[in-house]
């Protein structure tokens, strides 16, 4: 059957090879991105793409956005909250106004776009959100401080938001890919380097600016194959609450699900110490 799929920053990067996926699989698509011609240059003339302009920061443009939807395919069956951006950087050297612009757009924007969304698949009793965090939505990297702090976010958003919405036959998913050949790597679009300096982190940051700027384009994942995954899930009666896309970010969880198993076990006399004199 043909979906009605939105999703948000299908201009470029990952977001262009889902939108494809969701079109050759018949869906109909409301792709979106800050210039609507931008999604029409990435994707093309199609007469199941609605192309709309939206700040997802912007929570009124949101909601006008899901009222475009609706009013031009009549449902929102499948939310993709993908756009989003990176500023890097070590904390100390993150300013903070950097450090809530990362917030806004990561956190808050897919939260206004979820917000306008929700109210249609309510009252569909149907629906699917998905939202792409990061495998530093679970792992903290080095040079990721407000990256990371974003996608956690997240990470909490959607496990609470499950909850909310399944007495309303809405399921969600939470999407943790590793390193993929998307355009999240690409200076000063998608990755923003710290507008702060600090001599303690100078030579750290300049290499690592380096290194992050020689992996654009030569990561390991396929994002047309993560599309095609995606609408896959997405057909599913009942699909994952999580997915993790990539076999570096896989060995990743495993790693740090085994830490912290280590963790507790290493302090479970500790633990049952302390509650007994609490008690």
């Amino acid at each position: 059957m043909s979906d009605v799929w939105f999703i948000t920053g299908a201009a470029r990067g990952m977001g262009v090879d889902l939108a494809k996926a969701a079109l050759d699989a018949g869906h109909r698509v409301v792709g979106t991105a800050r210039d609507a011609s931008n999604v029409t240059a990435a994707l093309g003339e199609h007469k199941n793409l609605l192309a709309l302009s939206l700040d997802i920061t912007d929570a009124a443009a949101s909601a006008a956005a899901a009222e475009a939807a609706v009013e031009r395919f009549g449902s929102i069956d499948v939310l993709v909250n993908n756009a989003g951006n990176f500023y890097a950087g070590y904390f100390e050297e993150i300013s903070d106004e950097q450090f809530r612009a990362q917030m806004e757009t990561n956190f808050f924007g897919p939260l206004n776009v979820t917000r306008a969304v929700l109210p249609v698949m309510r009252k569909q009793r149907s629906g699917h959100v998905i939202t792409i965090t990061s495998a530093a939505g679970i792992i903290g990297q080095e040079f990721c401080a407000a990256y990371a702090a974003s996608k956690f976010a997240l990470e909490g958003w959607m496990e609470s938001l499950q909850y909310d919405v399944q007495p309303y036959g809405i399921h969600t998913t939470i999407v943790e890919p590793g390193f993929f050949r998307t355009e999240l790597l690409v200076e000063g679009a998608s990755s923003i380097w710290p507008e702060l300096s600090i001599d303690d982190y100078a030579e750290r940051t300049t290499q690592t600016i380096a290194a992050w700027k020689s992996m654009n384009g030569q990561q390991g994942g396929d994002p047309a194959k993560l599309g095609a995954a995606l609408v896959t899930i997405a057909d599913l009666e009942t699909p994952p609450l999580r997915f993790v896309a990539g076999a570096d970010v896989v060995a990743g969880v495993e790693h740090k699900a085994q830490l912290l198993l280590d963790q507790v076990a290493a302090h479970r006399d500790l633990s049952s110490a302390m509650a007994l004199e609490n008690a």
